[in-house]
């Protein structure tokens, strides 16, 4: 909770980046969620996609792939924090609250499962950007990033090294992910997927821009 000198419209914004995964089967696409727990700050209950908040210690973990370079510069526009930052950042909190990785043999870095691995940012695709609205317990610039399922290092089913953070981690077909009780970005960023999924996504990436004292949306 803010500090009681501090109202909830002036809570600062953090940065932050999540991971949608998606995951091709038989009975069609699929994509990865948990369900935060009863007592979080922030979303308690709510099924969401694994990620959080951008550490400072992401900007010294060197990436074994690059993001390609449309995505790095899609990252750059109306945003000073460094593209490579946000992409470890996403990889990071995957590994943490799911337990699966995208990496490739490399120096490594200092997170569980990643010795002598460093992350691979080459199948990051940036999809969506939205800022928390004014009034809200924490508000971040969040980013996120469609992966295939097929970039995976790890089992896609093995959750066995995840930490806590998230409960009831399983693949949800996206013809049946709406129906979970999820945030209304977390929505808004399902109709987005399914649309990239259906072949039908719109050229550019959705910003939900609440920085300013009315919401813009912008297309990146």
């Amino acid at each position: 909770m803010p500090p009681p000198e501090m109202s909830l419209r002036d809570m600062p914004v953090r940065d932050a980046a999540t991971i949608v995964l998606l995951r091709q089967g038989a009975a069609g696409p699929s994509v990865l969620m948990g369900q935060r727990g009863a007592g979080a700050a922030f979303m308690p209950n709510k099924y969401v996609f694994p990620g959080g908040a951008v550490d400072a210690a992401d900007a010294r973990v060197p990436l074994a792939r690059p993001l390609d370079r449309a995505t790095h510069a899609a990252l750059s526009v109306k945003s000073i924090t460094p593209p490579n930052m946000l992409a470890v950042a996403a990889l990071r909190e995957l590994a943490e609250e799911t337990g699966q990785i995208i990496a490739c043999p490399g120096d490594g870095c200092d997170w569980p499962g990643f010795r002598n691995l460093s992350p691979d940012a080459s199948a990051l695709r940036f999809v969506f950007r939205a800022i928390t609205p004014p009034g809200r317990p924490r508000r971040f610039d969040a980013r996120f990033f469609l992966v295939p399922a097929d970039a995976l290092l790890t089992d896609p089913d093995d959750f066995s090294q995840a930490e806590d953070e998230l409960g009831h981690l399983h693949w949800v077909p996206l013809s049946e992910a709406r129906t979970l009780d999820m945030p209304f970005i977390t929505e808004v960023v399902l109709a987005e997927i399914s649309a990239i999924a259906a072949g039908t996504g719109a050229t550019g990436t959705p910003f939900f821009d609440n920085s300013g004292a009315t919401s813009v949306f912008h297309r990146l």
